[in-house]
């Protein structure tokens, strides 16, 4: 019941992402990516309130916790995972590891994005 419960969240969490995408270009414009700035930067937000309020309160089911975390905002964004686990290491005394994790993720993803793009390439 698990996978039904991330699954349901996560198709409503793409359409969402797609939503602010959109609407974000709409009035932004499209010189800088403000959809997935947007995304990113809300499900940060989100992503963090909802962890620390499930921490301090026995509200929802496990199932409606997991379509919210997992579904939604794992399709909404991945980054707001990785920031919120940035942090979490921050706040437990870990500075190498979160810098370690902030700085592998941003340029180990930006590394492999580059090489995808030249394996697409090359490959015609």
């Amino acid at each position: 019941m698990q996978w039904v419960w991330i699954a349901a969240g996560g198709a409503l969490g793409a359409m969402a992402r797609h939503g602010v995408s959109l609407t974000a270009t709409r009035l932004l414009g499209e010189r800088f990516p403000w959809g997935t700035f947007a995304a990113n930067a809300l499900g940060s937000f989100v992503l963090g309130m909802l962890l620390q309020w499930f921490l301090q309160r026995e509200v929802g089911s496990p199932g409606m916790r997991l379509m919210l975390t997992t579904g939604f905002l794992g399709a909404f964004t991945t980054f707001s995972t990785f920031s919120v686990q940035s942090v979490r290491l921050f706040e437990e005394g870990e500075l190498g590891l979160g810098l370690a994790n902030v700085l592998g993720n941003v340029v180990v993803g930006l590394g492999l994005a580059a090489l995808g793009i030249s394996a697409a390439r090359y490959l015609g």
